[in-house]
């Protein structure tokens, strides 16, 4: 399935950046990079959150959403993740494209301008009809939660 998403510039963005794109033929994920206002690196310290920019404001089809997710690297060599994981970019917003990094790592870390800071995933949405009932339908799991299947 091919689906297009339109994406703008915000202004005094670096267009050199490029748009996000797959690195593998096989990518979920379109990597994000930091565009970031003067060049100016971000430095989280730990336990530090911040928005970083990507310079870009995009146009989703109506019945997608783009969900954006950390990256692997990121988390496992310096404990740097999404805030909202994954974030959930609606069809009808407009604004622009930040990605809100925190540092769970020991390290202070420093966000360069051009990094890939994040990857984007485009999905299919399916909206519910919400229903109140007096009952709902019975499992064999029932109301057991929160690692009552064992470890």
């Amino acid at each position: 399935m091919s689906v297009v998403i339109q994406f703008q510039w915000v202004d005094g963005a670096d267009t050199a950046l490029g748009l996000p794109c797959y690195e593998t033929v096989g990518a979920a994920g379109a990597d994000l990079r930091a565009n970031l206002e003067r060049q100016e690196p971000v430095v989280l310290v730990p336990g530090a959150r911040a928005l970083v920019s990507t310079g870009l404001r995009l146009a989703i089809p109506q019945g997608f959403e783009v969900q954006v997710r950390p990256r692997s690297g990121l988390a496992l060599k310096h404990g740097v993740t999404l805030a909202n994981t994954p974030g959930t970019i609606d069809s009808d917003y407009r604004g622009p494209l930040g990605v809100i990094l925190i540092n769970l790592g020991q390290d202070s870390f420093t966000v360069t301008h051009g990094m890939r800071i994040a990857q984007m995933v485009v999905a299919p949405v399916v909206q519910a009809q919400m229903q109140a009932v007096t009952d709902l339908d019975e499992t064999a799991r029932g109301a057991g939660g929160f690692g009552s299947t064992g470890l």
